[in-house]
Formats: structure tokens, sequence, C-alpha cells
């Protein structure tokens, strides 16, 4: 009887200590030496060395000399990486509809033109880290009336920090919230704190 386990218990140990251990280590190794960035998590550092984000995860920006970011459906807290999920309301849903209505009722007044759809639907995951250009753009006035700039200004950082489509075909354009934020106070840090 032990002699028609064995085949199979020896497999078993042989293919998890396989793909259970060796292959998940030997990947991960070749992550952080190819791709350490990416591998650490993407992690945004201030100037001196201090962890403020992640390029892959929202946060919440409220003050209006910042981009604000995609609506949140990640958890109670807001912008929690640990609660990360979607509303999961269909488009009919009453509540979503709401919502949806009220945060574009909001909207309207703070710039021109039409809303775009992600400042107020959440993506996903909840937890979307870029907006569209359109949706960066529409907040130009707000930050630069905020920091006493003129509105070409911020207009012309907002267009340099949009990334295109990866390989120039792959995705939409897009615009990372936090690396904006940052390169807002960094270039204009001196015209309002």
């Amino acid at each position: 009887m032990l002699a028609q386990f064995r085949p199979a218990i020896v497999a078993t140990l042989f293919f998890t200590l396989l793909l259970g251990v060796a292959y998940p280590l030997a990947v991960t190794a070749v992550a952080t030496v190819a791709f350490p960035f990416q591998a650490g998590g993407s992690l945004i550092r201030d100037s001196g060395g201090r962890v403020i984000g992640s390029a892959l995860l929202a946060q919440g920006f409220s003050q209006a000399k910042y981009l604000h970011p995609r609506p949140s459906a990640a958890g109670t807290n807001g912008y929690d990486a640990s609660g990360s999920s979607g509303s999961n309301l269909g488009p009919l849903n009453p509540d979503l509809i709401k919502r949806v209505a009220a945060s574009t009722d909001a909207l309207r007044g703070e710039g021109a033109g039409p809303v775009p759809a992600d400042a107020v639907t959440t993506s996903a995951s909840g937890l979307d880290p870029d907006i569209t250009p359109a949706n960066a753009q529409r907040q130009a006035a707000r930050i630069a009336a905020a920091r006493g700039l003129p509105l070409t200004a911020v207009e012309q950082l907002i267009a340099a920090s949009t990334e295109g489509p990866w390989l120039g075909v792959f995705g939409q354009p897009h615009v990372n919230v936090l690396k904006t934020n940052m390169a807002l106070d960094a270039a204009f840090a001196a015209a309002h704190p």
C-alpha cells in the first residue's frame, strides 16, 4: 500500500517545493534586480527621502491648491489600501445615480465645460492613482486661484505631467495625481505656501 502512495507523496512534495517555494523566490529575485522601483511598491519619496505615497495607489487631496483624485470606494476611511474595492453598484442603482448626480452638481461651479466621468465615478479598485487629462485641466483654474498663479502656468505643468499610452498603444493618456501635486509644490512653492 505504501508503494502506491509513495510516488504521489514524493511528487506532491517536489512540486510544492518547486512551484510553491523555488519559483516564487526566483521570480521575486529577477523582479527586484530588473525592476527595483516597481518591485519595491513604486514608492514616492520627498526630498528628505521620506516615503509619502505610491505611484500605484491614490490618496486623498482636498486642499484647493492640489489636483483631486477620483472618488474612492475603498473602505469607510476613503483612500484605504487595505480595503481596496469598487462600489459594486450597477449603472442603474439609485444610490449610484444619486451619488454621481450630487458629485456632478458640486463640481459644475468649479470649472468650465462638462464634468469628466472620472471626476465623479470610482475606479474598479477604488484607488486609481491617475485621472484623465480633461479632469486635470478642468481643475487648473481652482489650483491657479488657490496658489495665486496664472492659469496658463498650471495648465502647462499639467500638460507636462500628462503621460501617454504605454508604448504609445496600450491604455489612455493619464495624469498621476501624487506626482503632479509634488510637481506643483516644487514649481510653485514660493508662489503660495
